[in-house]
């Protein structure tokens, strides 16, 4: 079993935020602030602020979902 993460960029060019979830942070990362995801593509750079370590993927989708559903500003602000 892989271990997986739920993250939360925030790109301070655009204000938005963005959650995803990754089991290579990292590589993520890079990939988000070179271009290579059309969503977060506009928004660089993009700042990784906070991680939230999940067992497998299926817990990471809950939460990743969860997050979404509440919206990441409100979710961070509840935390």
């Amino acid at each position: 079993m892989k271990d997986y993460v739920v993250y939360i960029l925030y790109s301070e060019n655009a204000d938005r935020y963005y959650v995803g979830l990754t089991n290579n942070i990292e590589k993520r990362l890079a990939t988000h602030n070179y271009g290579g995801k059309k969503y977060t593509s506009k928004g660089r750079p993009w700042v990784l602020i906070k991680t939230f370590p999940c067992a497998d993927r299926s817990e990471a989708v809950v939460l990743e979902r969860r997050i979404k559903k509440r919206g990441i500003k409100r979710y961070l602000d509840e935390k």
